[in-house]
Order: C-alpha cells, then sequence, then structure tokens
C-alpha cells in the first residue's frame, strides 16, 4: 500500500462504484481500478490478484471485491464500511425505482434511457474484462525498445487458460471445477 486512504475517503469511493455500477460486477472492478489503482492505494497486480479471489468466491462480484480491499486496507472495520458503501445506493435505488417503475414503465424516455445505459454497460464490462485478461496473459513492456515476442505472453498462464477453456467448453465442465481447478494449478505452478 502506498496510500493508506481514510475510512471516510473509503466510504466515499465504494459508495460513489456502488451508485455508478450499472452492468455487474466488472464495472465495478473498472469504476474500482480507476479510484484506488490509479490513486496509489494498491498495485495493479494486488487489485487483479483481488479480482480472482473474488471471482472464486460466492456472492456478487462487486461486494466481494469492496469488502476484500476494505480488509486489506483497514481490516474488520474496512471491510464493513466499503460492504455498505457499495450496497447502500443500490439498495436506495432500487427502492425508489420499485416505488414508480411499475407506473412508469411504458414511458418513452424510460425506456429511452434504458436503451442508452445496456451498451455503455456492456463497454465498461468490455474494457475490465480486456484490462483482467491483459493483465493475467500478457507482459506488456514498458516502451517499444523493450519489446520482444518471446516474453510477450506469460506462457504458463496463457497455457492454462488454453487447456481450461478447451476443458469447460468441450467436456462442459461446470466452471466451480474450472475455479479449484485454476486455483489449484496456480498454487503449485505460478
Amino acid at each position: 500500500m502506498e496510500n493508506c486512504p481514510s475510512l471516510l475517503w473509503l466510504f466515499g469511493t465504494f459508495f460513489y462504484v456502488g451508485l455508478f455500477t450499472i452492468g455487474g460486477g466488472l464495472v465495478a472492478v473498472t469504476l474500482m481500478e480507476e479510484a484506488i489503482v490509479q490513486n496509489g492505494i494498491i498495485s495493479a497486480e494486488t487489485f487483479y490478484n483481488m479480482v480472482a479471489i473474488s471471482e472464486s468466491t460466492p456472492g456478487p462480484l462487486g461486494i466481494n471485491m469492496a469488502t476484500y480491499v476494505g480488509y486489506n486496507l483497514y481490516g474488520i472495520p474496512g471491510a464493513l464500511i466499503t460492504s455498505i458503501a457499495e450496497v447502500l445506493p443500490s439498495l436506495v435505488i432500487i427502492m425508489v425505482i420499485a416505488k414508480f417503475l411499475q407506473k412508469y414503465s411504458e414511458n418513452k424516455s424510460v425506456k429511452s434511457v434504458l436503451s442508452v445505459i445496456r451498451p455503455i454497460s456492456t463497454g465498461v464490462i468490455i474494457v475490465a474484462a480486456a484490462n483482467i485478461f491483459l493483465l493475467a496473459l500478457v507482459n506488456l513492456p514498458s516502451s517499444w525498445s523493450d519489446f520482444d515476442i518471446k516474453t510477450l505472453f506469460e506462457l504458463k498462464s496463457l497455457i492454462a487458460y488454453t487447456v481450461f477453456a478447451f476443458i469447460f467448453f468441450r467436456f462442459k465442465v461446470h466452471p466451480i471445477f474450472i475455479m479449484i481447478s485454476g486455483a489449484v494449478f496456480g498454487m503449485i505452478f505460478l
């Protein structure tokens, strides 16, 4: 941890993440990365390790990440603060929407807003997935003079990804088996 923010800063950050996460956990990951990694709170490698662990644990990715980051920085109080902050906006918004959506669900403006939010959310999810893919499988050089095709890919990770993806799609293996196998592979070989 380069910069350890205050609990109030964490609450505000995760409230912001919870408020603007439209489209699922990977959108939350993108917003968290922007706030936490780019501000030097934790390193990109630590952050994406947290993402991997959070995706492997039961529950929504966004709340798992919020809890993990809070716990990593401040222990149980940090986990509680970040978890509450992450969930609070959704809770309030859902309560308000539930009250009014049925009444206005056929409204043209409501339909228009929802039709714009969907592709934006998809784009943010694609960015998060690409970031995770690049961090896990590609060694991007700091400059073009350092570029070497032989070291561009994390070979062990790329082979593991290919094998597990093949097994998943070819044999229709349950994702839990793939996650557990990947975790074991990572602990042994990486």
